[in-house]
């Protein structure tokens, strides 16, 4: 297997994505508009606050119970109660991050500029393995086992005890590829992961192909045009797993037959969350739409938080949550997408989407900043 090495198209890519992200700095920029008085519709305090280091890389928030595993670019790796905000365990992965974290309560797992997959296990280092190609999405365990998706479509499962690698599933590469977090997870016993526009399902012990589901297909007549990639997060509910391609559309499969339920051209690049009725995604503009699950068809569009750079939200009671590019949490009613209320962090971009660990919301900032939200 050849190591991922990176030409002028690629980088030019890598610079569109990266434009497209911070919402093509310049002159020409759109002005938000302006968010009006806090509606004050749900009562919501925060618990607690910490820090850690800057968040410069596509960071994953990861919950297992009560905890909450997270970690800094400088490879700071650290375990909260998500209920006190307090520290757990530390542990450093002695170079800086492209991906992560990945964790199942026991085991947590990052991926390093050095193509190295690094494990711990409360706050004790306990493998590192190296990799012939970048990851850019955070290491999946689960089973006793630490499964990566690496940028160029090779699927690597690793055991989770001493890192010793298990299998590895390579799908054609194409001629570019996104840096950005893409998709893995588990469904049932079958591994899912996206691998160019296709959502594909793995059988986790020996990394056999079960089904294969495209929710996009490449358009287009040069490598740019063409470029179809899933990403994260997603929207799971039971065998419903729906997804975005970057830039193209979205779509729900039935996992447990690798069969697509219906796909929508949507705009967007980043990931989806929802629950039985609704999913819901940000485009790229900043419109948050919800489509509904049956079927894909919208049921609603908010233009108010356009050109905010969104985070991808989480779906939570009555609300849909989502972080902008300033550093505040946006609360929105799951069934119109009206404003219930808002909250504040450190004024730097929220960087991973919002997750619920033990009744909190917890929220990183660029700067570094860890929120933890409770209902009042």
């Amino acid at each position: 297997m050849k190591p991922v090495t990176w030409n002028r198209r690629q980088l030019a890519l890598l610079g569109l994505a990266a434009a497209l992200l911070t919402g093509c700095a310049g002159s020409g920029k759109p002005k938000p508009a302006d968010l009006g008085p806090n509606p004050g519709l749900l009562g919501v305090r925060q618990a607690w606050s910490t820090k850690i280091g800057e968040v410069a890389y596509p960071l994953d928030v990861q919950v297992s119970g009560g905890q909450v595993a997270l970690a800094s670019s400088d490879g700071t790796v650290l375990a909260l109660d998500a209920r006190s905000g307090r520290e757990l365990w530390r542990a450093s992965a002695k170079a800086k991050l492209t991906a992560g974290v990945g964790s199942d309560g026991k085991t947590a797992a990052v991926a390093t500029q050095g193509n190295e997959i690094v494990a711990f296990e409360a706050g004790r280092e306990l493998w590192r393995q190296k990799l012939s190609a970048q990851v850019l999405t955070a290491p999946f365990v689960a089973g006793g086992r630490v499964f990566v998706l690496g940028a160029d479509r090779t699927v690597t499962a690793l055991d989770g005890a001493s890192g010793r690698r298990l299998w590895t599933q390579q799908r054609p590469g194409e001629a570019l590829v996104l840096r950005q977090p893409g998709v893995i997870l588990a469904v049932g016993d079958t591994l899912v992961v996206g691998l160019s526009g296709r959502l594909v399902g793995l059988n986790p012990l020996n990394g056999t192909i079960r089904w294969d589901a495209p929710v996009a297909t490449p358009r287009g007549t040069n490598d740019v045009e063409r470029l179809v990639d899933l990403v994260g997060r997603v929207s799971r509910v039971g065998d419903s797993v729906c997804t975005r391609a970057f830039q193209a559309g979205l779509g729900c499969v039935d996992a447990s037959r690798g069969t697509v339920a219906w796909t929508k051209p949507s705009s967007g690049y980043q990931g989806v969350h929802g629950d039985d009725r609704f999913v819901f995604g940000p485009e790229s503009d900043g419109k948050l739409v919800a489509w509904r699950r049956s079927d894909g068809e919208r049921a609603w569009v908010s233009e108010r938080l356009r050109y905010r750079q969104l985070t991808a939200p989480l779906a939570l009671g009555r609300s849909v949550i989502v972080g902008d590019e300033s550093g505040i949490v946006h609360f929105v009613s799951r069934e119109d997408g009206s404003p219930l209320t808002r909250v504040t962090t450190d004024g730097s971009a929220i960087v991973a989407a919002p997750v619920v660990a033990d009744d909190t919301l917890v929220v990183v900032t660029r700067n570094g900043g860890v929120f933890g939200f409770a209902p009042e």
